[in-house]
């Protein structure tokens, strides 16, 4: 491909896949969908007690963008807490718009710079993003608190 927007580093990044697939159990599950494209991202995560992940997986069903930004998340986001994923949402949000990637451990976003032209692939970008924080907001699954004596009681009670 000779488009900027899709060189090298951001499609290894996106075949790189790191976290996909499914956490079982689960502390915590998110979805987001860009109904523009339909790309959808849904991401489970798992909590030490204060709060921070500590594990994280993605089902990405989505562009390479999307793509390379759960990568990105699956690669680095361990440790980070609710406060961390939105000051990272903000800081890609404001990279889209003016050029300056987050720090690091998320510097890798430099990749998705080319992205910034086309204000339609902003949400693809900062779908997986929007993922975690949905999963921060939603918190257990149901079915985790139904079986859980801590987050709930017992359904077979």
């Amino acid at each position: 491909m000779s488009d900027p927007l899709y060189a090298k580093p951001l499609l290894r990044l996106a075949a790189n896949a790191a976290g996909a697939g499914r956490l079982d159990p689960t502390d915590a599950e998110g979805h987001a969908h860009n109904p523009t494209c339909g790309d959808r991202v849904s991401v489970t995560l798992n909590f030490d007690e204060a709060g921070r992940i500590i594990e994280m997986a993605h089902e990405t069903q989505a562009c390479v963008l999307s793509q390379a930004s759960a990568s990105i998340l699956g690669a680095n986001l361990a440790g980070a807490g609710k406060e961390a994923v939105e000051t990272l949402r903000a800081d890609v949000a404001a990279m889209l718009r003016e050029g300056t990637p987050p720090p690091s451990p998320f510097s890798d976003y430099e990749v998705l710079k080319g992205a910034a032209v086309y204000r339609n692939r902003h949400t693809c970008v900062l779908l997986p993003i929007d993922a975690v924080l949905n999963a921060f907001r939603d918190g257990v699954p149901d079915e985790r608190k139904a079986h859980d004596p801590v987050a709930g009681s017992c359904a077979s009670s």
